[in-house]
């Protein structure tokens, strides 16, 4: 049985499954989830705890089967975690953990902790057992849009708020930039801002209200981005924030060439469903077959219609190009610093997605900036 996040509380407030597998990339939230449902078990009896970590082919499955049937010595109910960190349990774990499912014992409650799963993953017999044995979490990274809102609601919780209209709309928007991809930095600075600016504490407002000079002067750039959030953003048209990642990446060490591979697979993925879609294929079997799933089949779904063949040619030359820069050859017609010619080419991305330029004040004056 799948359940949401937001569902998690009311489910434990029913009762107790005898298995909880939760799987995903995003630690603050995962972590949140398994100790709502440690509490839970604790509340339901469940006092004596075991953590089994399956690091390498060697795990002893045998070992952790016998523990789950096995009567506990100081406990009439025990929790037992399995973290598997690698997602991949090999052959003799999913047999195993097979077996495991169909031999719950009531007296157990178990946990299971998983990264992010692909398609394959989640579709084998293992996972599938686990899913059917109890209740499955799918942990999702909060994605820039929503962020806002998540900050808004977690800044409630601890009986805080922004001012009203654009100017705590603007504040929302400036936290979100400052914690973007980083969810456990954006709990650690809400709950400062809660002792900084919470009843009781040093210019706390009697109505919980944060200033945006309060929230600029408390938050820390802590901001984490990756290369398959710029290809998102730049594929959404977001011109500012695909600048303001793309330093982020630089700063961080991330290699030049990596977020070329990025952006040229983008480039050369709409080039093939392009040509795919006016060779007659439907357009969602053309994404498949292209690999192109979740957010990024969205935006592709966005972007195909407003791109000509010449634009797509133009971005694939240009892709060539910066492929060059990055490996230390120069271009005539390119910025030398291959993480200008990355700016470039990314920003050439956002000015078709966004299929006419002055929707976008500045974009133009952005791209131009960079071409010599």
């Amino acid at each position: 049985m799948q359940l949401r996040l937001e569902q998690l509380a009311a489910h434990l407030a029913k009762g107790l499954r005898r298995i909880y597998t939760i799987h995903g990339d995003e630690p603050l939230q995962a972590q949140e989830a398994a100790d709502a449902i440690r509490k839970a078990a604790r509340e339901a009896g469940y006092t004596e705890r075991q953590v089994h970590t399956v690091a390498g082919a060697h795990f002893d499955w045998s070992a952790l089967i016998g523990a789950s049937q096995a009567m506990s010595l100081f406990a009439e109910r025990q929790l037992i975690e399995i973290r598997i960190p690698s997602g991949k349990p090999g052959k003799d774990g999913s047999e195993a953990l097979q077996r495991y499912c169909a031999s719950l014992a009531d007296e157990v409650l178990t946990i299971v902790m998983l990264p992010r799963l692909d398609r394959t993953q989640t579709s084998s017999a293992w996972f599938s057992a686990l899913d059917g044995a109890g209740v499955t979490l799918r942990v999702d990274p909060i994605e820039r849009a929503a962020l806002p809102q998540w900050i808004a609601r977690r800044l409630a919780a601890q009986g805080q708020r922004v001012q009203g209209g654009e100017a705590g709309q603007r504040a929302l928007a400036f936290f979100a930039d400052q914690v973007e991809g980083n969810l456990l930095a954006a709990h650690q600075e809400i709950t400062k801002l809660g002792l900084l600016h919470g009843r009781g504490g040093e210019g706390a407002d009697d109505a919980g209200e944060l200033s945006f000079e309060q929230i600029e002067a408390a938050v820390l750039n802590v901001a984490r981005y990756d290369v398959f959030k710029l290809g998102e953003a730049v594929l959404a048209g977001h011109a500012s924030r695909t600048l303001r990642m793309l330093d982020a990446l630089q700063a961080e060490g991330v290699a030049a060439v990596l977020v070329h591979y990025t952006l040229a697979g983008d480039i050369l993925a709409l080039k093939r469903v392009k040509d795919a879609v006016a060779a007659g294929r439907p357009a969602p079997l053309a994404l498949r077959e292209n690999r192109v799933w979740g957010v990024k089949e969205r935006l592709f779904e966005r972007v195909l219609p407003v791109l000509t063949p010449s634009s797509v040619a133009e971005l694939v030359v240009a892709a060539q190009i910066c492929d060059g820069l990055v490996k230390g050859l120069k271009h005539p017609d390119w910025p030398d610093d291959p993480w200008h010619g990355l700016k470039r080419l990314a920003l050439m991305v956002c000015e078709r997605a966004n299929a006419a330029p002055t929707r976008r004040p500045g974009g133009k004056g952005l791209r131009l900036a960079l071409t010599g």
